[in-house]
């Protein structure tokens, strides 16, 4: 494994990302990735192979948590084949205990099945015999928790129990989005699984950790002062979005924008960001579904913005509206590129995003 990164895609619950957790405990250097299943799969997937072509370096691409289609196992298969050769070296491998994955199992080496155990505890098996696991006092009792709770084993009580709470430490972790911030999300989750890991020994456990998800929460966003989750959450997100500047800038009609996606809040955060880099005229957050939330700070009327893209409309320092023909995307640099294209139409058409003064009054 030296000198291989490994890009590792697992699913976005408990037990995908526990065995991302259980992971972190090996020396090698590692990209995670996550996806739900449907469509991002595949874009995912598309990503990794993208990231290894450009690094040109050896990789080891594992999936878990994760069944893939017999049409995905075959085209994955073909495109490791195809850039092994010409002279990449790639090696794949997919770990999983969903029995919807028996067709791609049967057909690939590479797919390993196992219907008895939970991702997590695979991976943890794997790594053990496979990797060098540097395997910490707590990760065998906390695979056996997400083996318990993953498997709906509720005779092993304890376990079960501690895992209910953990389950829902992942499904409640909101506060940042895992399009727009995957690196941050990923380190998010985990951080706090750690946590929550710490905990496993202790009495009353699944209480304890209970009590305390609210305030793991703050410390990961925790800076100088406490303050309200929300209000720590907004200012981590403002810098996130200040120091992504470069890649999510648009413009239109020579008016400077930040175009983000499922990051919501825009009333609060829109105008956050603005505040914080005034050399902005206007952010705009497109959702999954393709609605639009603008928001200005007397530079230009994002009224007139939303109408002249979406046919949308609203007040000149905060509008909305809804782009038709949006395909939900599951990369930002996918989204940007929609995005992209309607300024580059709407400009090829003359308009006047001109607007009076008193307007704005």
């Amino acid at each position: 494994m030296k000198n291989t990164t490994i890009h590792h895609l697992s699913h976005i619950d408990l037990d995908g990302y526990s065995c991302q957790l259980v992971m972190q405990y090996t020396p090698y250097k590692k990209l995670n990735y996550n996806a739900n299943y449907g469509p991002e799969v595949k874009q995912k997937l598309d990503l990794i192979l993208e990231n290894i072509r450009k690094a040109k370096n050896k990789a080891f691409i594992l999936i878990t948590d994760l069944n893939l289609t017999a049409d995905e196992s075959r085209w994955l298969s073909h495109e490791v084949k195809k850039m092994n050769d010409n002279s990449f070296d790639v090696k794949l491998q997919l770990l999983d205990h969903h029995g919807s994955g028996e067709e791609s199992a049967k057909k690939h080496d590479w797919y390993y099945l196992d219907t008895s155990r939970s991702a997590t505890k695979i991976t943890y098996d794997y790594a053990k015999e496979h990797f060098e696991l540097n395997e910490p006092v707590w990760m065998e009792k906390y695979v056996d928790v997400v083996n318990a709770v993953d498997l709906w084993k509720q005779e092993e009580h304890d376990n079960f129990e501690y895992g209910k709470v953990c389950m829902r430490l992942v499904t409640e972790t909101k506060e940042l989005n895992r399009i727009m911030f995957p690196q941050e999300d990923s380190e998010y989750k985990l951080t706090l699984l750690h946590k929550a890991a710490s905990f496993i020994h202790e009495p009353d456990a699944p209480i304890l950790l209970d009590e305390k998800i609210h305030s793991l929460k703050k410390d990961f966003f925790k800076r100088d002062k406490n303050d309200t989750l929300d209000n720590l959450a907004t200012r981590y997100v403002v810098e996130l979005l200040g120091k992504a500047r470069d890649e999510k800038t648009i413009y239109y009609k020579g008016y400077r924008g930040y175009l983000s996606y499922g990051v919501g809040n825009t009333s609060i955060v829109g105008n956050g960001f603005l505040t914080a880099y005034p050399e902005y005229d206007f952010i705009v957050d497109v959702s999954y579904r393709g609605t639009m939330s603008l928001r200005a700070n007397n530079n230009v009327s994002v009224a007139q913005i939303s109408k002249e893209w979406a046919n949308g409309g609203g007040h000149p320092n905060a509008a909305g509206g809804r782009i038709m023909g949006f395909k939900e995307q599951f990369r930002y640099d996918k989204v940007k590129q929609q995005i992209e294209k309607i300024i580059n139409d709407k400009e090829a058409v003359a308009g006047d995003l001109s607007y009076k003064k008193e307007d704005l009054d």
